[in-house]
């Protein structure tokens, strides 16, 4: 009505927001769908390309509002701004500032990343509205027509976070590395159970938002039975989900040397061996057969350092110190 090419990109930004809100609705309650035999771990991921289809959608809508901008600045017409069009730009902008805060808010409650990408991108959009505002004030004053250029950012900002969302998102499909707070908050429930002596290969598993699957290893006493690791391994099962909501679908076991004195002393000398290494991180699962003359431990080696080499190099030291031992030796990664 107005002829104003900034004003009609932020609307085309509104309309993107609305489908994208669609897109989010949809999406969280498809994710919200019980487990069953097709999909066992549920559909908790579904949101995460629900979270893609709204990236593309703010993608487009940047990159369609950039040409517009373009041609309006290559072939210019002045607007006709009113006072109920410079009324209705204002309360946009205060609608969605707190629709905005209230969005995100709400999916930091659930944590829900659509949610929460939908209030950020509301929070900004208010910004966005208050620049074509400002413009509208600056063209009634002073006749100044700043309106393409101030299109032009929007489009570019639309662009950006469209692009920005895509990488976030790519990047929770393809994983990443643990929370380390959760990590150690699982690993310290672990080991204030009295038999556990460590806890190591921790791994989370997501399969959607606040929906993670857990495996880990625990060093236990030699002399333990396979009746109290079940007792432990049940009781353990039941404590991290009460204590983090975290699914423990794996624990393994591994057997510590508690009766015999020269295993101790073959421990020490491989560890102190070993880590002399700056790429070595750490060796667990530590177990020495002297009867039938073997060695088995895990080494958790750097991604800086080529496995099999760093595998060879220990190995022939280990060899040297105990040519009468079968090594048997897991590289472990760094999870």
């Amino acid at each position: 009505m107005v002829n104003s090419i900034a004003l009609t990109l932020d609307a085309v930004n509104n309309l993107s927001d609305a489908l994208s809100s669609l897109v989010t609705i949809i999406g969280e309650k498809l994710a919200s769908k019980a487990p069953d035999k097709k999909h066992p771990m549920g559909y908790g991921r579904i949101e995460y390309i629900s979270s893609m289809i709204i990236a593309a959608l703010v993608l487009y809508a940047g990159i369609t509002s950039l040409v517009e901008c373009v041609k309006k600045i290559i072939n210019p017409s002045p607007a006709s701004y009113t006072k109920l069009s410079i009324f209705v730009i204002g309360l946009a902008v205060v609608v969605k500032f707190f629709l905005g805060k209230y969005v995100k808010r709400q999916g930091k409650k659930v944590n829900s990343g659509a949610l929460i990408a939908s209030g950020s991108d509301s929070l900004f959009d208010s910004i966005l509205s208050l620049s074509v505002f400002l413009s509208a004030i600056v063209f009634m004053v002073f006749g100044l027509s700043l309106e393409s250029y101030v299109g032009l950012v929007i489009s570019v900002f639309m662009i950006k976070a469209g692009i920005e969302m895509i990488l976030s998102t790519i990047d929770d499909l393809i994983g990443h590395r643990s929370d380390p707070e959760m990590v150690k908050k699982i690993k310290d429930l672990v080991k204030e159970e009295d038999p556990v002596i460590g806890v190591y290969d921790l791994a989370l598993f997501n399969y959607g938002p606040n929906k993670y699957y857990c495996s880990l290893h625990v060093e236990l006493p030699d002399h333990m039975d396979v009746d109290e690791v079940d007792k432990l391994t049940r009781k353990l099962q039941y404590k991290v989900y009460k204590k983090t909501g975290i699914i423990l679908i794996a624990l393994g076991v591994y057997s510590y040397n508690t009766r015999d004195k020269e295993a101790g002393e073959i421990r020490r000398t491989i560890e102190r061996k070993i880590m002399n290494h700056d790429w070595a991180l750490q060796v667990h699962g530590f177990y020495v057969d002297t009867k039938n003359k073997s060695i088995r431990f895990d080494v958790i080696l750097s991604f800086d350092v080529e496995r099999d080499e760093a595998l060879r190099v220990i190995e022939e030291e280990i060899s040297k110190l105990y040519p009468d031992y079968k090594i048997h030796i897991v590289p472990d990664i760094d999870l």
